[in-house]
């Protein structure tokens, strides 16, 4: 018999009371999330016509807990109304849920920790009084590294009260006012080709250019280009730019052109990095 299975970060279940708030108080900040996760228009009229169809009655979500073996499942809410402007999931709505299921809901709180003393008493109040399990913070959201002053209270009061913190440290899909901005990242960030890869799937108007690096090299294994080859042909296809650097490699361009072409590319994204993308970039609006 499979071993069974904790599901220690699902924080958003889709009942509808959840996904009715979601739809009236999602951030601005966060709308980067449809374009990349749900391939929507990354917008809140979008969100509120697609959000309907994504409920499901809370008999429906713990059917599939069981049908996938999963015994219990962490649910959160997120507060960070100071910084972002909306709470994005109360703790008042996770409560009822993890009350009626008890042996499978794991409540963790969300706080503002902006307003200082009155969310250090909130916290404390979900703790001990309500049975909720930890504190869920995203500093992506509050705006502040994990680092700063402001957190240590919170961090002491989890200590105090013997509970586990669950805080953001990957990438995140927030949106910036820079958006309009076309950016070409040059020399495609090496050797932090990951971060570039994700930076160009997180920002609409991003881009990678490659040139200065020996193409023969790109697919070797060890050199840091692995994720710009596997995440270059489906996530960010229409993102890398070839460049040459022919002067500074001191090779002839159209040697730099052969050896680009033998890399293992499928030939229809061959053909985007070597020109479709870059005549994308150069229009203009």
């Amino acid at each position: 018999m499979p071993a069974p299975v904790i599901d220690m970060w699902a924080p958003v279940l889709p009942v509808p009371e959840i996904v009715a708030h979601i739809a009236e108080h999602f951030p601005d900040a966060m709308l980067g999330y449809l374009r990349v996760f749900w391939k929507q228009r990354p917008s809140q009229q979008a969100l509120r016509a697609g959000a309907p169809a994504l409920a499901r009655p809370l008999s429906d979500v713990v059917a599939a807990l069981d049908a996938a073996g999963i015994t219990r499942t962490l649910i959160t809410g997120f507060d960070e109304l100071s910084t972002a402007g909306e709470t994005f999931i109360p703790n008042a709505l996770v409560a009822p849920i993890a009350a009626r299921h008890p042996d499978r809901f794991i409540p963790f709180a969300g706080v503002d920790i902006m307003k200082g003393l009155t969310a250090l008493r909130e916290l404390e109040h979900w703790v001990r009084e309500r049975g909720f399990r930890g504190l869920s913070l995203r500093p992506f959201m509050i705006g502040l590294p994990a680092d700063d002053r402001r957190y240590y209270p919170f961090y002491a009061k989890c200590v105090e009260l013997g509970v586990p913190l669950s805080i953001h440290t990957s990438a995140n899909w927030t949106s910036v006012a820079v958006n309009e901005l076309r950016i070409i990242m040059s020399h495609g960030g090496y050797p932090w080709v990951l971060e570039a890869c994700l930076l160009a799937w997180k920002y609409e108007n991003v881009y990678l250019e490659l040139a200065a690096h020996r193409p023969k090299y790109l697919a070797e294994p060890g050199t840091g280009w692995e994720p710009l080859l596997r995440f270059g042909q489906t996530t960010i296809a229409e993102k890398v730019l070839w460049g040459s650097g022919a002067f500074l490699l001191q090779r002839p361009v159209s040697e730099l052109v052969a050896e680009f072409r033998t890399l293992p590319v499928r030939p229809a994204v061959m053909e985007r990095w070597l020109g479709s993308n870059a005549e994308h970039v150069l229009a203009r609006p």
